[in-house]
């Protein structure tokens, strides 16, 4: 009994490595089948370059802005697993991003630390603001604020999908969309009971 199921799980391993060979580069990955990025994945253009440099920087505000959140006390429990989630969803693309940058040849700077402009960053202000807020102001602020943030987040992966060519970015930049759609629904559901 033990051997005939061996030979039908071989049988099927088979029959699916022979599929995978017929159908050249795997859906929706970029890289060939011995895991060396074909060339799709290496192409890129200023608007994929311009899509990773400023979402860097934009991840690496809402990481701040929930870092922020965290250190307070009595804060509404779904606000804080909230903040952990987009913490843990944004650093491994900070990651993934300042590695195509460096595999692209391009500097990670977008200029966009520190300023107060479109694109749903926040301000200084507004980051003090977060900053001295306590318990259920804090909660409502935060909210409030990553809605704006998220909002101009999806902008940004919005004109990425419009103008870019990189594989990997575009099917980021998508991710970001579906993500932080689903977020700014969880983050106006809960404004509305607090």
């Amino acid at each position: 009994m033990k051997l005939r199921t061996i030979a039908l799980a071989a049988s099927a391993l088979t029959a699916v490595l022979v599929l995978a060979a017929c159908s050249g580069t795997p859906s929706g990955n970029p890289t060939d089948m011995g895991g060396v990025p074909s060339d799709s994945a290496s192409q890129f253009n200023d608007a994929d370059v311009t899509f990773a440099t400023g979402m860097i920087a934009h991840h690496e505000q809402a990481i701040e802005m929930a870092d922020l959140l965290l250190d307070k006390e009595g804060v509404d429990e779904r606000v804080i697993d909230l903040a952990l989630d987009i913490k843990a969803a944004q650093q491994p693309e900070i990651d993934t991003m300042t590695s195509w940058l460096a595999d692209w040849g391009q500097s990670t700077d977008s200029g966009m630390n520190g300023m107060n402009h479109g694109d749903g960053m926040m301000s200084d202000t507004d980051m003090s603001d977060l900053e001295a807020a306590t318990g259920p102001e804090a909660a409502r602020l935060f909210l409030e604020q990553m809605t704006q943030h998220h909002e101009g987040a999806i902008a940004m992966a919005q004109t990425e999908l419009s103008t870019g060519q990189n594989l990997d970015a575009l099917t980021l930049a998508q991710t970001i969309i579906d993500a932080q759609t689903a977020e700014i629904a969880t983050m106006r559901e809960i404004l509305d009971t607090l």
